[in-house]
Order: C-alpha cells, then structure tokens, then sequence
C-alpha cells in the first residue's frame, strides 16, 4: 500500500450527512464506520462515524468522523491533514519530524482498531494525523 496524503474532517455529529454530500458531488466510493462497530455499541455516539473514507474516481481520497463527545469543533478549523499507509519505517519517520517541536494530543501508539495512530500540530500549528495501516494475517 502507498503512502497516501489527504484532508481529514472533523464533524460535530453530521459526518454521514456530510460524506454522502461529497459522495454526490465527487462520486466515488464511500466506507464508513460508526464507534458502536469498534466496542462502545452502548455509547451515546455508537451511530455516529469514528471513521469515513471516499475514494473518487478522479483520485481524490477525502476522511472525516463525528469528533467524540467532550471534543469540541469549530467550524473551520475542523480538519487535519491524515498520512497513512503501511511502510511504518516512512511513517514513523514522518511522525518524528512533524511532531519535533510541535505538540502532541494523541501519543503515537497502537489503537484500538489495530493501527498504530498519533495526533500532533506541528511547530506551525497544522494538524496532522498519522497512522500506520496494520495488515491482517
């Protein structure tokens, strides 16, 4: 798998409006995933998107979940931008660099659904998203 670069959206509890939205207007493919599908299925939120991905025709890939309760949104600044793929030494590597001097929210380690995942804002203040695709056995 390539290592793939691309927005990643943040929604306050309308992700599923919002990706179909972009599917209709982009075309493509579109996953998604509610949090009742990774364990908190007696959450308030277990219907809401913990993870949605559209795959475009044209090559566009564009990310986005419903933020978890107690994290706030704000209209324009709700997105990050996500690398992801499997080359861990690649992305290991790119986390190191953009979390260097910049502040991390989310420690890169391995999550709940597999994958090894961190958040950071770089020295810049951009956000950034990393995450390294674990493959099945």
């Amino acid at each position: 798998m390539t290592s793939r670069l691309n927005p990643y959206l943040s929604f306050d509890g309308d992700a599923r409006q919002a990706l179909e939205f972009y599917k209709e207007v982009f075309g493509g493919t579109l996953t998604v995933n509610t949090y009742g599908e990774f364990g908190q299925g007696d959450a308030p939120n277990a219907d809401k998107i913990m993870h949605g991905m559209l795959e475009t025709p044209s090559g566009f890939t564009l990310m986005g979940a419903d933020s978890p309760p107690g994290m706030p949104v704000t209209p324009g600044t709700n997105f990050s931008v996500s690398l992801s793929g499997d080359d861990d030494a690649e992305l290991r590597g790119y986390w190191e660099k953009l979390s260097e001097g910049g502040s991390v929210s989310v420690p890169f380690e391995k999550q709940m659904w597999g994958d090894v995942f961190g958040m950071c804002a770089d020295r810049f203040g951009i956000p950034w998203m990393v995450d390294i695709v674990q493959r099945s056995s």
